[in-house]
């Protein structure tokens, strides 16, 4: 659907959910992308999940294929928590796959949905929070042109210590 030289982001088929749950249920990648303490995801929870999320109104969802491996599905991404007043969403990523980390796969990605939101959604503003200590992530975010707007210090639990969270975001247009 949203092709670059690097990824394509496409529907999440049913045929992706057995992938996407080994993603999730990957310590170190559950712990890279934050939020709740990771717990096990059996495949039927991934599917329920994903089901949830394809009935939502509230947010939109891609899976990410490399498009030099045969279209194989590396990861997902998505727009979630719309503000229609506002014209706002969080932006959320997950590559799964370590061979494709640190190769520029996750900023085409962020890349092409960040201009999915501006010039088909309509949106001015896209954002996402990221552990601070996730340096990767936050570089290949700023290379998409995010900037950091504060942090919530000391905010989450990860791997056994208290970690900021940063803010970041991205306006369709200049200030």
């Amino acid at each position: 659907m949203l092709a670059g030289d690097l990824v394509t982001l496409r529907p999440i088929e049913p045929d992706d959910i057995a992938t996407l749950a080994s993603f999730l249920n990957d310590l170190e990648v559950s712990l890279l992308v934050g939020g709740s303490a990771p717990v096990p995801m059996p495949v039927a929870s991934v599917t329920a999940l994903h089901e949830r999320r394809r009935e939502s109104s509230d947010e939109i969802n891609f899976a990410i294929t490399a498009t030099d491996a045969g279209a194989r599905l590396i990861g997902q991404c998505g727009l979630f928590r719309h503000d229609v007043v506002s014209r706002t969403a969080e932006l959320g990523i997950s590559i799964g796959h370590r061979e494709y980390w640190g190769r520029h796969y996750g900023r085409e990605a962020v890349s092409l949905l960040v201009d999915y939101a501006f010039r088909i959604r309509n949106l001015r503003k896209v954002c996402l929070t990221v552990n601070a200590s996730n340096q990767r992530a936050i570089r290949a975010y700023a290379a998409a042109g995010f900037v950091e707007e504060g942090r919530r210090a000391r905010h989450v639990w990860n791997n056994g210590r208290y970690i900021d969270i940063v803010l970041m975001a991205r306006f369709a247009e200049p200030a």
